[in-house]
């Protein structure tokens, strides 16, 4: 049985900061997958902690208000080098004047209603750009140079583009891994 002795060659320091190395790898390697399924409920929860997306989409004839009599509105994404297979949702729905996330996580409509429902895809590139809010990635920019494509409502997206851009800051602060698709896949290459 060998025993670890600490010595002026291998100082206490340098053990603290290995365990640290070692800490942060383990938490990486154990991070959520983007676009997965708790990636989306981890979503859903920041949503419902921001203040611009549940008040300025929310009340009686807000953005959320038109969802076709369903009520709620789906919002589905997913990464190009993954596919639309492995598309996510989010429901959004009035709740107390707000408009509160209520669902994430694998898709539940399957047939999505193209004047009050957004699907949503881009490169793992562009959803990074996006997430961090750098410069032409914001929410006009993304729509504008076709970073990021969608199918919905164009209208409704152009009049609400200061929520719109707080949920593409939303994709890029739940902390993930964009190194396998969601469900363990090898992300194909988009460019």
């Amino acid at each position: 049985m060998s025993s670890f002795v600490l010595s002026r060659s291998f100082p206490l320091s340098r053990v603290v900061a290995a365990l640290g190395l070692l800490a942060v790898a383990a938490a990486s390697a154990h991070a959520d997958t983007f676009m997965d399924d708790k990636w989306a409920q981890q979503v859903c929860s920041q949503w419902n902690q921001n203040q611009t997306l549940t008040t300025d989409l929310g009340g009686k004839d807000g953005w959320v208000a038109n969802n076709g009599g369903k009520g709620y509105k789906a919002l589905q994404m997913y990464r190009d080098g993954c596919g639309a297979s492995t598309r996510v949702e989010l429901d959004i729905a009035p709740k107390d004047g707000k408009a509160m996330c209520v669902y994430a996580g694998p898709v539940k409509t399957t047939k999505l209603n193209s004047s009050v429902d957004y699907l949503m895809h881009a490169s793992d590139a562009d959803w990074t750009c996006m997430g961090k809010g750098s410069w032409g990635c914001g929410a006009m920019g993304a729509m504008m140079s076709g970073k990021l494509q969608f199918e919905g409502p164009k209208m409704e997206a152009a009049n609400v583009m200061g929520p719109f851009g707080d949920f593409l800051l939303l994709t890029g602060k739940v902390a993930s891994s964009k190194s396998s698709c969601p469900g363990g896949g090898k992300v194909a290459s988009t460019k």
